[in-house]
């Protein structure tokens, strides 16, 4: 018993360092892209992209690799990924032009896709219902802990290197974690069923593509949304084709990547609503440091350090709140959350220049979105998912929350291109505050029982 305790710990660590560099991958490059864009005369207007690429590709991958895990072992396939991931950043790091600067950010985003969803069904498959809150906190806390020291790991390295260093660092890390994973990992196929649904894969890819490129082509046009320019109207129609293909194939056969018998499920339901909205609140995050250096005057990187008080609570929040759903609920918990978050973004539509009120509200949002962006959806997926579900299951709620996350960038993108004030951020955050309340009603309707 002793020795199976301490192959567990391993497996936490192995599984958390996964998807630390993953994470991580997303909160260094930022600091990195006046060099990238200087070394490889990137038009600015393109930039954008470098973080754009990852996102639709982490997308695309993340339910053939959930899948995949289900059919062959978690072992293999997180190995596959960390090895894919660790080619991404070796690519990149050799770029030399911005097509293949792309390339490689997009070999990242499938290896990245392979290595949280496979991570959250190892949980699932190696832990007892009451422990898997715990665990799931821990592994959420990553994210936090991520984008609290990945600018000054960025900065450090920026200062003493070139901006390849920062993704050569991912090869050896991603080296000795595959080493372990032969070691720890278990191998064992969840299911018999050995087709993939290689047409959804590929519609939604399309889908998923169609869905980012006319999002971030919408122009506003003497205050109003232009949706008639080609670069918006031609991928969004390619969206609609492809999303009916998808539905038909889905409906249609044995194995799909997305079960929508999942949605007759009420926690299921529940759950992929509040992940929608989960996303939203995170685009939220990307933009209060450009609210925070209009509000109160400061420099880009005093505005980074301003955070330091949502990154904070979001990293001690995870573990606490996961250990508080294994001692009374998901449902008290999660309420708990969506009201913190409505607290944190009112008071911060109230800061108005007041540092310690936006401190307060940074503190709130963290431990807010450390509920929500944390293991309690994942805690409900996994309870309401059957064994050779739990990959799967995991990866569509990864999805929802993307997507949330690309829907609220447009909106608070197309706010801030008709008006950049710091006027036009208060009825943004009041209204994301609203909607945390209506999803506090919503998780009334959650169970705490919720085993299939």
């Amino acid at each position: 018993m002793h020795n199976n305790n301490k192959g567990h710990k391993g497996v936490i660590i192995l599984l958390f360092v996964g998807v630390l560099i993953g994470a991580l991958d997303i909160s260094i490059v930022g600091p990195a892209i006046p060099s990238i864009e200087n070394s490889l005369k990137i038009d600015t207007q393109f930039v954008g992209w470098i973080f754009s690429i990852y996102v639709l590709f982490n997308l695309t991958g993340i339910s053939l690799f959930a899948r995949l895990s289900d059919i062959y072992g978690r072992r293999i396939i997180y190995i596959f990924a960390l090895s894919t991931f660790a080619l991404g950043s070796l690519w990149v790091s050799l770029a030399e032009s911005f097509t293949s600067l792309l390339i490689g950010r997009a070999i990242q985003g499938i290896g990245a896709s392979g290595i949280f969803p496979v991570a959250s069904a190892v949980v699932g498959d190696l832990f007892p219902p009451e422990r898997r809150g715990r665990i799931l906190g821990l592994i959420g806390a990553v994210f936090g802990i991520a984008f609290l020291i990945g600018p000054f790991v960025a900065g450090t390295m920026l200062h003493f290197f070139e901006w390849h260093t920062l993704f050569l660092i991912n090869i050896p890390i991603a080296l000795v974690l595959i080493i372990y994973s032969f070691k720890l990992l278990p191998s064992n196929a969840t299911t018999k069923s050995g087709s993939i649904d290689w047409w959804g894969i590929s519609s939604l890819a399309f889908v998923l593509a169609g869905f980012t490129y006319a999002l971030n082509n919408i122009k506003l046009a003497n205050g109003t949304f232009d949706l008639l320019n080609l670069h918006f109207i031609v991928p969004f129609i390619l969206l609609l084709v492809f999303a009916i293909v998808f539905l038909i194939v889905e409906r249609r056969i044995e194995s799909p990547i997305i079960k929508f018998s999942f949605f007759r499920n009420r926690q299921i339901q529940i759950v992929s609503i509040i992940a929608l909205v989960t996303g939203m609140f995170q685009a939220c995050f990307v933009f209060i440091p450009k609210y925070t250096v209009l509000a109160f005057s400061v420099s880009p990187s005093t505005a980074s350090f301003m955070l330091s008080p949502i990154v904070l609570a979001i990293a001690v929040g995870s573990p606490f709140f996961g250990r508080m759903i294994d001692t009374y609920g998901v449902r008290i918990i999660v309420i708990i959350g969506l009201f913190l978050t409505a607290v944190g973004f009112f008071l911060l539509s109230q800061s108005h220049g007041q540092r310690s009120i936006f401190y307060l509200s940074g503190i709130f949002i963290g431990l807010g979105l450390s509920v929500t962006s944390g293991s309690s959806l994942r805690y409900i997926m996994l309870n309401n998912s059957s064994v050779q579900d739990r990959a799967i299951s995991q990866g569509m709620l990864t999805i929802f929350i993307s997507v949330g996350q690309l829907f609220g960038a447009a909106i608070i993108g197309f706010s801030l291109s008709a008006l950049v004030s710091k006027d036009v951020f208060q009825p943004l955050f009041i209204i994301v505050a609203v909607l945390s309340l209506c999803m506090m009603l919503l998780a009334v309707g959650i169970k705490n029982a919720d085993k299939m």
